[in-house]
């Protein structure tokens, strides 16, 4: 392992990816600490002090901290996963976008537009309606934002919406550039950053005699079970066989051999959890607009993170998100017919029509089963650090947080090592060529 680890750093293109992603990440961080004009810092200390556990809490866990020091990047990257959330919606019943959908990378391009043009529109709204709570913020009757009124919202208006937009840019750098997906770096980052503070917490906790020790190795058996079950999920597979019939070309025969179709049972991977709890966002938001209204301050009330309704809301929004990007980027018809195409077919079915609608069938029943999986995850935990008493163990190992922290991990050291077997690959190659032309 410490011998791959090296070898990253001896490839000159993988190591200016993995340096200019850090890059990007330490920029990202120092902007999560920049604060927005006229706003008083130890009231706004004093507020969050009396937030934790609350939902506040846990929209500043997607900001990576911003939020609760409402620095310039408080709205987070949460606008653009809205607005690629609306903008894939569309895709299935406006014909105009679906068509853009097939034209390849021009298409795509087109599709990437929209979506920043959404962006930008969602961070104005969200942006305004977090200057009137902003305004609202009150400890002890200090106010947290220091001369409020129209010039104040519109600077704070102005400032947000230009750094969601910002942030936008970074992710899109790191994902052309650098090595992994951009937004889902971003919000990695953000996760682990709290690790150190949380490390730190428990130290004092168990030093002071609050916590015992025994408290302290349940908590570490959880941690590890926590992130093994994860990625023992996360890394299943359903294994279809496929067998390719034989063929003659020439004099050379072709075929013959058998394979398997790789389904992975959490097909979505961290998407269908970022989607929904975007998609929990918008009742808090909405409330904003109206601090005093009696309806929206039920609605925030029914939308409290552990909450009855919250949680069977969030674990209905799972499983739909779980379908939807199955259905939008896996289709059974294309993957049977490419099968046809090229000789194979699976065992017992019918090359064609049949072999799809054997591939759905089981999809969507492992699918069901990932869905189920992401559910326990993403609300058991929660209730396990209550029991422990280690609430604070929430604002990063979270079933939310854990499914994004590993599952980034994942997908980033995935593309790291076929980077890596590539260039074993080409060398080998190359060194064959050089010993050809030496005989």
């Amino acid at each position: 392992m410490l011998k791959g680890f090296g070898d990253i750093f001896r490839i000159p293109d993988l190591r200016k990816k993995i340096l200019f992603t850090l890059g990007i990440v330490i920029v990202y961080r120092i902007g999560a600490f920049i604060p927005t004009p006229g706003v008083d810092a130890s009231a706004l200390k004093a507020f969050f002090e009396s937030q934790k556990g609350t939902l506040i809490g846990f929209f500043d866990l997607f900001s990576g901290g911003a939020l609760s020091k409402l620095s310039i990047f408080s709205m987070g990257i949460m606008p653009y996963i809205n607005a690629s959330i609306i903008m894939s919606l569309l895709q299935t019943v406006v014909p105009f976008l679906e068509q853009l959908a097939k034209e390849g990378a021009s298409g795509r391009k087109k599709l990437n537009q929209y979506t920043r043009i959404g962006t930008l529109v969602l961070a104005a709204v969200q942006s305004y309606g977090l200057t009137f709570w902003m305004q609202s913020m009150k400890v002890g009757g200090m106010s947290v934002v220091k001369n409020p009124g129209l010039g104040f919202q519109l600077l704070t208006v102005l400032t947000l919406t230009t750094g969601t937009v910002f942030i936008m840019w970074l992710g899109e750098q790191i994902t052309e550039r650098g090595i992994g997906n951009g937004i889902s770096i971003l919000i990695f980052a953000g996760i682990i950053d709290r690790i150190p503070a949380v490390i730190f917490d428990t130290w004092q906790l168990f030093k002071s005699g609050e916590m015992s020790l025994l408290t302290v190795v349940a908590l570490i058996a959880v941690i590890v079970i926590l992130i093994g079950f994860v990625t023992f999920i996360q890394q299943a597979q359903r294994k279809i066989p496929v067998q390719y019939a034989k063929r003659i070309v020439g004099r050379r025969m072709y075929g013959g051999q058998s394979s398997y179709l790789p389904l992975r049972v959490d097909q979505s991977g961290v998407i269908a959890v970022i989607f929904a709890v975007s998609i929990m966002m918008f009742p808090a938001t909405i409330g904003q607009f109206f601090p005093n209204n009696e309806f929206f301050k039920h609605v925030t009330e029914w939308f409290t993170r552990g909450g009855f309704v919250y949680n069977a809301v969030y674990a209905l929004l799972i499983i739909f998100f779980c379908y939807f990007y199955t259905a939008i980027t896996f289709n059974p018809s294309d993957l049977a017919d490419n099968m046809k195409k090229q000789g194979g077919f699976i065992p017992g079915i019918r090359p064609g029509p049949p072999t799809s609608e054997y591939i759905d069938k089981v999809l969507t029943r492992i699918t069901l089963i990932g869905a189920v999986f992401v559910v326990f995850i993403a609300i058991v935990p929660d209730y396990i650090f209550a029991g422990l008493h280690a609430e604070f163990w929430s604002r990063i190992l979270s079933g939310t947080s854990v499914l994004i922290v590993v599952g980034v991990a994942l997908d980033t050291m995935g593309q790291v090592e076929s980077h890596l077997l590539m260039r074993h690959y080409e060398g080998f190659m190359r060194k064959a060529h050089l010993k050809g032309r030496m005989q």
